[in-house]
């Protein structure tokens, strides 16, 4: 909820949505859950139990697939092979807390996974829609993956396998995060696969730096026909409150046609601003948006794709100043326009291991992409003021002799009388060298540029966000830039064949630029170094990557800054 500016970029850590310890704990306190509810048999009737990041072997004797293609092959029966947690064929996973799990976890649903799938029995074969329904599938968060092959071919028709691995959804307990000096705590139940429905389901009361809550929220992304996304979320807060619901059928796939949705919000809460980690000014927010769309696109032509919407937004910030006084108060806004959105994509993912995850198959996205959005808001229809509002995206990815190059950036804001008002412009680059399948060098710079930005939208820069070694939002400005250096390792290591361990050795270097309201002028460039600790979740959906790092930064400010930072947080990557 809280909006101020994080450092953006493809693959650029945000605040993780789960604490650091709460897949450890799940997974301990396994033997004293109940079982929620009986699953349902495994629709495929013959299965290979796999090990854990091992995928299903390729069946002899199968036709390549531009053969099937080509002879004009169509699908067969689709055999679902949902498997549990742990493989209990293999000896060093039969004992009890591992049996325990599997008895206590229901599996995920044959028909969740089918209804996944961009293949039907009788449609013609496809590589691309094989490929594209196992990224569906391995984008689930209560999977660790996902393959599908061909297992037989006969009079025409090709019969596929789709093998799923489940991970465990529960997580009930105790929440711990530390990041820039700052502890986030909470009890919280979730279940991100109910009763093996795909559905997420979370009651949370924790304490962060922004504010004390309690929440409510269901999701499912594959509701109704399998790709409707549907959302709901009920929050009180120490500062207000969060109602939030969303609709949504978004372009799902390469060749979808068609997409809508709508969503709605009522948030009220204080924000904050921040420099050199401390509040400097205090307001009230109460937020009001909704908004509706529809697209409709050409569907999947020669490897790329063409996507047009057309939507509607009513976005409206209230402000006021808190009792124990404020020094600013941002200007209320109110903006009410309709908009139009041109979207270009192309047909180009590529798999990869050991590079943001620990023996997980990735999908690396290395095609052209590019977003435009327009809308007008005029002040005669309701608007605070006439504006062009406008959101603009570009992505790009290179790979060649085991180095990967990804470039994106993002520009957004609005225009008025001829002059750009909180206008940001984003920009990343990533860069991974594959030295041996167990070492991986990585490096990113990645910048933020802000035009007469609004008061409540900060640009912030510390321990939060990339410059580990410093307290979280340090430097406040109109301008950051953030280059960092890692030596990845992965290894083999297995510990109670639940955690796949990594380690990191890095250097942060950043700084801010420009003088905004009420901030401390930029201590220039700062620096960082330090080294890390590393477990993959190989049997927990609650989490991709624990991190647990010590930064040490080069400069403590005249003692102001601790000399040793200890982070311990759950990222979506290494």
């Amino acid at each position: 909820m809280y909006r101020t500016r994080w450092l953006s970029g493809r693959g650029v850590e945000r605040p993780a949505r789960h604490s650091a310890l709460a897949p450890l704990l799940a997974l301990l306190l396994l033997p004293a859950l109940a079982r929620a509810a009986d699953a349902p048999a495994v629709d495929a009737p013959t299965t290979i139990a796999l090990p854990v990041g091992v995928p299903p072997p390729e069946t002899p004797g199968i036709p390549p697939d531009a053969e099937l293609e080509a002879s004009k092959a169509v699908i067969g029966e689709i055999l679902i092979d949902n498997q549990n947690i742990f493989n209990l064929d293999d000896p060093k996973d039969d004992i009890w807390l591992f049996r325990s799990a599997n008895h206590l976890h229901p599996k995920t649903r044959a028909h969740v996974i089918r209804k996944q799938l961009l293949f039907k029995p009788g449609q013609p074969y496809s590589r691309r829609l094989i490929d594209e329904s196992e990224r569906i599938l391995r984008a689930n968060s209560y999977f660790y993956d996902a393959w599908i092959r061909p297992v037989k071919y006969h009079d025409g028709k090709v019969d596929v396998r789709v093998t799923t691995r489940d991970v465990w959804t529960l997580n009930p307990g105790f929440n711990y995060s530390r990041s820039g000096g700052t502890n986030s705590i909470g009890i919280q139940l979730e279940e991100l696969n109910f009763l093996g429905t795909g559905t997420d389901v979370r009651l949370l009361h924790q304490t962060t730096v922004d504010r004390t809550e309690s929440l409510v929220t269901l999701s499912h992304n594959h509701a109704f026909d399998g790709f409707t996304q549907a959302a709901l979320t009920y929050a009180n807060a120490s500062d207000g409150w969060t109602h939030e619901l969303t609709v949504n059928r978004p372009f799902y796939a390469l060749d979808t046609r068609t997409a809508g949705g709508v969503s709605g919000l009522d948030n009220a809460q204080t924000d904050s601003l921040y420099d050199r980690g401390e509040i400097i000014d205090q307001f009230h927010d109460q937020h009001n948006a909704l908004s509706a769309y529809a697209g409709w696109s050409p569907g999947l032509q020669n490897g790329w794709v063409h996507r047009f919407s057309a939507g509607a937004t009513y976005d409206e910030h209230l402000f006021s100043p808190l009792a124990t006084g404020t020094f600013l108060v941002p200007e209320d806004r109110r903006f009410i326009y309709p908009w139009l959105e041109y979207d270009l994509v192309q047909d180009d993912y590529i798999r990869l291991y050991n590079h943001d995850q620990i023996l997980r198959t990735e999908d690396f996205y290395l095609g052209t992409l590019a977003t435009a959005r327009l809308g007008w808001a005029d002040s005669s229809l309701g608007s605070s003021q006439s504006a062009l509002i406008f959101q603009s995206t570009v992505g790009r990815g290179f790979r060649q002799d085991g180095s990967t190059l990804l470039l994106a950036g993002d520009f957004s804001g609005r225009l008025h009388n001829g002059e750009l008002y909180n206008g940001v412009a984003d920009a990343s680059i990533r860069y991974y060298y594959e030295q041996s399948s167990k070492w991986l060098f990585f490096t990113t710079l990645v910048g933020t540029k802000g035009w007469r930005l609004d008061l409540d939208n900060q640009i912030l820069l510390g321990g939060d966000n990339g410059l580990r070694g410093y307290p979280l939002r340090y430097q406040d400005g109109t301008a950051r830039g953030l280059f960092t250096i890692e030596q990845r390792y992965f290894t083999d290591y297995f510990p109670f064949r639940l955690w796949r361990l990594g380690g990191a050795i890095f250097f942060d270097a950043g700084r801010t630029w420009g003088q905004p309201p009420l901030a401390q002028p930029s201590l220039g460039l700062l620096k960082d170094a330090g080294f890390g600790l590393r477990i993959g979740n190989a049997r927990s959906g609650l989490g991709n990557v624990i991190h647990v790092d010590l930064a040490f930064p080069f400069e403590t400010h005249g003692g102001t800054i601790r000399s040793v930072q200890f982070l311990v947080q759950t990222a979506q990557s290494f």
